[in-house]
């Protein structure tokens, strides 16, 4: 039997990333915590400081009003949502959020808006004109997501055509009336994929949005979103960090990065985000002696990175989740790497983000058990960037391929030949970042 000919590959990765998004940085604001006012304005009068960093996408916090029945702490959990089309007076009002977004855009940066789509809070007027949208228990009564504590909520049931319709008309009026560049989708592994595939159409009939998943599944890709998140980046990292696990973890995630995910799918690298920062610690509680390099592995890895708004400034305390409790901003080392990290990935086309970028080439030595390094080249540069993930002093010996050459480091900003011959020496947990000359 004569087969067909030829057998041509599908690309069933539709979604395609904006050419502004190239070198983009992201950054989350938590309102409540962002300044000692905990509203719009206070976030407004921080822009600068953030565009100052490098970054290009505000990722905001949900806005909208916060459920009372069965409420968390006194101020309530910004992802209990009691009115979809509403927003949560204690930041302000439509005005107000108007004026943070025209800000943003008038910086030259994005904002996508925290959307909640999974679950409400028990007293959204839904329960009472649509219970029919609701998931149930065993019992029949409204359900918050099995397994979890999260009792100030209640699951949506995404089998019911007019749930899908009421949210995906919500999402377009946040677009229509605000002018916000996208969605950052909470647990979006949780909603159906082919939802978020009948979401991105209507989305983009208005105009082209961004799409973040917190979740990490390659599918997401294929109509829908832009961007998902790393946990199992951030997670090879911390247990790395901990002594938890080797150095191959690391490798490992980007074996699969590199073979089985897209080109063209963004994954989000993070050191700390408001769940880390709440109930596993501070970044510096979650990595130790660590931070740095991984800081570093964020910023010049494939990836995008995420700064978690604090972070810049040594991020000194978990932030309470249910509470007021303003960030306590200062001057820091940890801004000033960024800050170096992030113009380094902005003029240098290798590192930018997915197909804009280069892939991440091995540089291998003979101490892999403690040593990460690799290159990412391309016509117009390269940067060579060596991580000692160990609590040991080493000295480790590299290929001379991709090793050897005359470069700036980038932190010191001095010149420095690099040959093979001559293994440096590596305090415990040193890192260094090389831009080829």
């Amino acid at each position: 039997m004569k087969m067909a000919e030829p057998f041509v590959p599908q690309n069933r990765y539709q979604v395609s990333q904006p050419e502004w998004s190239k070198n983009a940085v992201v950054y989350q604001v938590n309102t409540r915590q962002f300044s000692s006012n905990g509203d719009f304005d206070g976030v407004r009068e921080g822009l600068a400081r953030i565009k100052a960093l490098g970054a290009d996408i505000i990722y905001l916090m949900p806005v909208n009003p916060i459920g009372e029945m069965n409420r968390k702490g006194e101020l309530g959990s910004p992802y209990s949502v009691k009115d979809y089309y509403a927003i949560n007076p204690e930041f302000g009002d439509a005005s107000s959020f108007e004026k943070l977004v025209k800000a943003v855009h008038a910086l030259g940066m994005k904002l996508i808006l925290d959307w909640i789509p999974n679950h409400s809070a028990w007293d959204n007027p839904l329960t009472v004109s649509h219970p029919d949208w609701y998931a149930r228990d065993h019992k029949g009564n409204f359900r918050p997501s099995p397994w979890w504590d999260w009792d100030d909520i209640i699951e949506f049931d995404y089998n019911v055509p007019a749930l899908r319709r009421y949210m995906v008309e919500a999402m377009c009026y946040w677009v229509e009336h605000f002018d916000i560049d996208g969605f950052r989708c909470d647990v979006a592994g949780y909603v159906p994929n082919d939802f978020w595939a009948q979401a991105r159409v209507a989305l983009d009939t208005i105009k082209p949005v961004f799409l973040l998943a917190e979740w990490e599944n390659r599918d997401l890709h294929e109509k829908a979103f832009n961007m998902s998140y790393a946990w199992s980046w951030n997670e090879a990292l911390h247990e790395i960090a901990h002594g938890q696990a080797p150095v191959d973890r690391l490798r490992k995630y980007y074996s699969w990065n590199e073979r089985s995910w897209p080109k063209s799918a963004y994954r989000m690298t993070f050191v700390s985000n408001h769940d880390k920062n709440a109930w596993d610690g501070t970044q510096h509680e979650q990595f130790a002696n660590a931070l740095e390099a991984a800081i570093v592995l964020s910023v010049t890895g494939e990836g995008v990175p995420l700064i978690h708004n604090g972070q810049e400034a040594g991020e000194s305390k978990r932030l309470a989740f249910f509470e007021r409790d303003p960030i306590e901003w200062q001057e820091h080392p940890i801004g000033d790497l960024y800050r170096q990290l992030i113009a380094l990935k902005k003029r240098t086309t290798a590192l930018w983000n997915g197909e804009y970028g280069a892939t991440m080439l091995q540089v291998v030595c003979n101490d892999l058990s403690r040593v990460f390094s690799y290159v990412r080249q391309d016509d117009n540069g390269k940067v060579l960037v060596i991580l000692n993930l160990s609590a040991d002093v080493v000295s480790p010996t590299f290929d001379a391929d991709l090793y050897n050459g005359q470069y700036i480091d980038v932190l010191s900003e001095q010149p420095v030949e690099l040959d093979a011959s001559q293994p440096p020496i590596l305090s415990p947990w040193a890192y260094r970042v090389y831009e080829a000359v």
